[in-house]
């Protein structure tokens, strides 16, 4: 390997080792590269500033506000009544009514952590008082958060899209079937877990009435996806037009409509905000630098080779491609395995064929598997923080539904159609 690329993935690993930031990490490992390959330092800087000046980037602080604002607000908590209604009757009604409360709540964040934050902050206790285990209500709540970007507007899609040149737009689209379904194996499998464990008690189904009035007090938060889906997919809105429609449209409703919205947590939201979109895109501007660099040392090439060396058959590099991602995703985070692999493996896809709105759907879904999974599992520590349990009883618990996910990751890396079925 060139000296630069041994410097910068030596430099990458030791950082990583001692748990140093990740988009700190990567901007050092760049720096350290440039430094060996006497690159000039405005490279950096060039390379980052450049990774920003995006439009289709902008959708990205734009649906992280507005999901703050329905978290924090009214809007959100009007769609654990409707998921009551529907599958309360069920038996591990409780966990059901989680996994669709997450459902829905992903068509109104694109974030999984802020989906099991807002669903599980009140749905784990309350499982709690229903008799349901503490493990097992966390490891419900903190996998369900999932949904919360596999149902779109997905974050990780936007950032995808506008690495490798996708459509966003398609990508939404694609996400909604192997969304549902993932939503559907996570019910399956509570549904299983309850009745061999007899958790959960057996309530009476909801009355017609019951559901028109919890979908009335939910009008509100139903009306997110209709607004913004409805303006993206009609092209009547780009993607980040309609993440600036859903701040104006959450902060109306919370502000003059339900009047929750006071001075003192409108400032912590941006507050909030700002931290998350400042990480996020600490790690968009290092690793698209880092992406540049793995680029002037023709990379990509030599892992395209490297891969056909290996087998030129399209099921096998598909599932290589999978154990690479679901290694990355124990580690990495979302945004960085998709700024620092997706210019690595697209001509790979190209090569054999492989749709790359597929291959995004088949990312997401990789991050899915990754977020429930330590050491760096994202929705695994705000599942364990909101419980108040150790990581270790929580990643037993959840064993039933990782292996669940990396299940349906197959399934929808073999079986095309699911994602490109509405394109």
């Amino acid at each position: 390997m060139d000296p630069v690329l041994l410097t910068t993935f030596g430099t990458l690993i030791v950082l990583l080792i001692f748990t140093v930031p990740i988009g700190v990490s990567i901007g050092t490992a760049v720096f350290m590269g440039m430094m060996v390959g006497g690159l000039p330092p405005v490279f950096l800087a060039q390379k980052m500033y450049s990774a920003l000046d995006s439009f289709p980037l902008l959708a990205v602080p734009f649906f992280i506000v507005a999901g703050d604002i329905m978290q924090k607000g009214t809007i959100a908590n009007s769609l654990l009544a409707v998921s009551r209604c529907l599958v309360g009757h069920i038996k591990g009604g409780m966990a059901h009514i989680s996994i669709l409360t997450s459902l829905f709540y992903g068509a109104l964040s694109g974030s999984a952590a802020a989906t099991v934050a807002a669903v599980g902050g009140i749905m784990i206790p309350a499982m709690e008082k229903e008799g349901y285990p503490k493990e097992f209500a966390t490891a419900v709540n903190s996998t369900s958060g999932c949904l919360g970007i596999m149902i779109p507007p997905s974050i990780p899609l936007i950032l995808f899209g506008s690495t490798a040149g996708v459509s966003i737009s398609d990508l939404f689209v694609a996400t909604i079937v192997p969304g549902i379904l993932i939503g559907c194996a996570l019910m399956l499998v509570s549904y299983v877990i309850c009745v061999r464990r007899k958790y959960g008690k057996t309530v009476a189904r909801a009355k017609f009435a019951e559901m028109m009035k919890a979908l009335y007090e939910a009008k509100w938060a139903i009306m997110v996806p209709v607004i913004v889906l409805g303006g993206i997919y009609g092209g009547i809105t780009t993607p980040t037009e309609a993440g600036a429609i859903a701040v104006v449209y959450a902060l109306f409703v919370e502000v003059f409509i339900t009047r929750s919205m006071t001075r003192k947590l409108f400032f912590e939201i941006i507050k909030s905000s700002v931290r998350i979109n400042a990480a996020i895109f600490l790690v968009v501007a290092s690793a698209t630098a880092l992406g540049q660099i793995m680029m002037y040392y023709n990379l990509s090439a030599a892992v395209l080779d490297t891969i056909m060396g290996i087998s030129t058959n399209k099921v096998v590099i598909m599932a290589l491609i999978l154990v690479v991602l679901l290694i990355l995703g124990t580690f990495l985070e979302a945004a960085a395995i998709i700024m620092i692999v997706t210019p690595l493996l697209l001509p790979v896809i190209n090569a054999i064929g492989v749709d790359p709105v597929h291959f995004g759907i088949i990312m997401l879904t990789s991050f899915a598997v990754g977020g429930q999974t330590p050491p760096v599992g994202m929705t695994l520590f705000v599942g364990a923080s909101i419980a108040k349990i150790s990581i270790e009883r929580l990643s037993i618990a959840s064993i039933p539904y990782i292996l669940t996910l990396v299940v349906m990751l197959v399934i929808i890396a073999f079986v095309p159609q699911l994602s490109l079925c509405l394109i």
